[in-house]
């Protein structure tokens, strides 16, 4: 017999337990991998749109489809007086650059904000040379290039198609001035790097500008660039100077130009009872339509005033028309809007990965705000009267598409942000 513990052959039985086998440590997943399992992208409509700021776009469409309904309510009584009878002229033009514009914003938001910072001295080439054939066509007798509104020449013209130098001119200051603060944040605070060059950048384009007799312009460019100054790190002992240069200017402006500045700020003190010789029938129309539209308007496309009373309201002053259709409620809700897409602008800009693109993105967002409360206060008559188009509302093909382009050029800034997308 078999010994116990031993086999039938007399060798000794083996053991049936095995060793514990040792645990399992999976290893960690990349870094990008666990952030994405954490941190899923949630604002993503389309490929071309993944990665965007989600309210900083609702609220760009938003404006633009309100800017559109209330064209057309605008312009349609107008266009019909001046088209032969066709009253979707304007509203089908908009409409169309609207739809390029909104491409186009899709597109540039795909592109690199960075090759602006590397292009940014060919921008501002760019810009100063279409500015300077404004001038120059003038000169050799061009006058079909450059067509005239009044005594302003602000308008370049090649065949079918026709833009404002101007336009340029601002995204131009905008790249070149953020260029040049993220290359000299650290030397801000001294007049060779934070003061001279920032001066001669804006001289030369605002004194281009100046030539065209587009006073909105100019005005714009320079508290556009005095903001950007600003924030970048000037220090305010140079404004001050620069402020009373300024009111010197204005001073000698004033004086030599046969009082007719002089004529529209009295006429701006009271429109209703203006000098002699002083148009103020623009103004007083706006102010009946802003009266007239009371709390809750007189109903969407309703409007009396632009019946040929209010001239071209589609234009500089379809914030009135939008007060008496929509009444102070609508008013304030536009304005809500304008308000949120200007927090956003700067929400995203401040949160940009590097300093170029905070400052690019917060002169796009500065160049909106300022042109929205400019137009506002014109139409109310809080300053002097002079030409400023409402983003997204005003008639303007080739503005639209420029303003949309920009609106790219922040979406991208968004992109790469350190905004939290979860």
């Amino acid at each position: 017999m078999a010994t116990a513990g031993r086999t039938a052959r007399g060798l000794q039985r083996v053991p049936s337990y095995m060793p514990p086998r040792p645990p399992v440590v999976e290893e960690p997943a990349p870094k990008k991998e666990r952030q994405k399992k954490r941190r899923p992208v949630k604002y993503r409509l389309f490929s071309l749109g993944a990665g965007m700021d989600m309210p900083l776009f609702i609220f760009i469409m938003v404006l633009l489809a309100i800017g559109l309904v209330m064209l057309f309510s605008a312009s349609y009584a107008y266009s019909y007086y001046t088209e032969n009878g066709n009253s979707y002229v304007y509203i089908l033009n908009q409409a169309r650059y609207a739809v390029l514009g909104v491409i186009a914003m899709l597109v540039i938001s795909t592109f690199d904000y960075h090759r602006f910072h590397q292009l940014a001295v060919v921008i501002f080439g760019i810009s100063v040379f279409f500015l300077l054939l404004i001038p120059l066509f003038r000169a050799v007798g061009l006058h079909s290039l450059v067509p005239n509104q009044g005594d302003a020449y602000r308008w370049l013209q090649f065949g079918p198609i026709g833009f404002q130098p101007s336009e340029i001119a601002k995204f131009a200051l905008i790249v070149m001035f953020a260029h040049m603060i993220s290359q000299n944040a650290d030397r801000m605070n001294t007049f060779r790097y934070g003061v001279l060059p920032f001066v001669l950048v804006l001289g030369t384009l605002g004194g281009l500008i100046v030539i065209e007799n587009h006073l909105s312009a100019t005005l714009i460019i320079l508290m556009l660039g005095a903001i950007l100054m600003f924030v970048g790190g000037t220090r305010v002992r140079w404004f001050v100077i620069g402020g009373a240069g300024v009111a010197v200017l204005l001073a000698i402006m004033l004086l030599t130009r046969e009082n007719y500045q002089i004529g529209r700020i009295l006429g701006w003190l009271n429109p209703f009872d203006p000098p002699e010789g002083v148009d103020t029938w623009q103004t007083r129309q706006s102010l009946y339509a802003i009266g007239s539209g009371g709390l809750l308007g007189v109903g969407l496309g309703q409007s009396r005033q632009k019946y040929l009373w209010l001239p071209e309201p589609q234009n500089d002053f379809i914030f009135a028309i939008v007060c008496e259709e929509l009444g102070l409620v609508g008013a304030l809700v536009i304005i809500i809007l304008f308000a949120m897409l200007i927090w956003r602008g700067l929400y995203v800009s401040i949160h940009a990965k590097d300093r170029f693109g905070m400052f690019l993105g917060l002169g796009i967002t500065f160049l909106v705000g300022i042109q929205a409360i400019l137009n506002i206060c014109v139409v109310t008559n809080t300053i002097p009267n002079t030409g400023i188009s409402l983003p997204f509302f005003s008639y303007g093909g080739t503005a639209l598409l420029m303003l949309l382009g920009e609106m790219g050029v922040l979406l991208n800034i968004s992109r790469s942000s350190n905004v939290e997308k979860t």
